[in-house]
């Protein structure tokens, strides 16, 4: 998506290159999807990670990512590095991950990753999108706000797990540890393919932090949900060309949601 705003203005050839693209509506979110948000004795110890890169509520395309620099979790053990357990795969021709994990003990279990940098040639700008998922274990809670101390963090006010479809959910955006005032966050249905988008703007939801960088949405429908706070990194980056262009730095945090049946 083009945003002027943290984000340094494009240049007028980055704009036209972005007009020109596609999917130039299309926000770029990481996905950290596990295969449950809820650990029982029924569902068993064993949660498998999916990573990719795409544009969730388009169900694509999927873009290439590189190694993870990071990827880890915060649990009843806590810091763990899973960089060993990821595995590259190929989907639609591009590079993603998945990963196992297998839970040791009841608790909150916080996963993490930072992607290695993702040039966006159509924004002009580098991508690093830091996002987390919790992980409840066997009716153990407490922790699922814990902040692994990214530079750029949202910290739920709502547990992130065990929502029903309607549920209000509630967030921190932060960068360096402070909350962001007015921070915009951009919130995307991971899309299974039984809705088209009627409109552009129906595909990203956009909401505004307050000035204690608090923002809120009530979650209209079931499944997996992202919430996207895309700020201006601290420091700018070199793009593969060597050129020094803007870093947009995200905080990134996936939530699921039933219905209530």
């Amino acid at each position: 998506m083009i945003r002027l705003q943290p984000l340094r203005a494009l240049s007028l050839s980055a704009l036209i290159a972005a007009l020109a693209s596609p999917f130039a509506a299309s926000a770029h979110f990481l996905e950290l999807i596990p295969s449950t948000e809820i650990v029982t004795s029924e569902v068993g110890p064993k949660v498998t990670l999916e990573l990719r890169f795409t544009h969730p509520m388009e169900r694509g395309p999927v873009m290439d990512m590189g190694e993870p620099l990071r990827f880890g979790v915060l649990g009843p053990e806590g810091q763990e590095d899973l960089a060993a357990n990821l595995t590259g795969q190929e989907i639609e021709g591009s590079r993603a991950y998945r990963a196992d994990y297998r839970v040791k003990r009841p608790g909150d279990h916080v996963f993490f990753v930072e992607p290695a940098p993702y040039w966006e040639p159509a924004e002009g700008v580098m991508i690093v999108h830091y996002t987390k998922v919790v992980v409840g274990a066997f009716g153990a809670e407490g922790d699922w706000d814990a902040e692994i101390g990214l530079p750029v963090e949202i910290t739920p006010l709502v547990r992130p797990y065990g929502l029903w479809t309607g549920n209000l959910f509630r967030g921190v955006v932060k960068q360096g540890g402070k909350p962001v005032a007015f921070a915009e966050v951009e919130v995307e249905w991971r899309n299974d393919g039984t809705l088209s988008p009627p409109a552009v703007p129906f595909i990203t939801q956009v909401i505004k932090a307050d000035s204690q960088g608090v923002f809120s949405y009530a979650i209209p429908r079931a499944g997996w949900w992202g919430f996207a706070a895309l700020l201006a990194g601290d420091t700018p980056m070199k793009n593969p060309a060597g050129e020094t262009v803007p870093l947009e730095a995200g905080a990134l945090i996936w939530v699921r949601v039933r219905d209530m049946q």
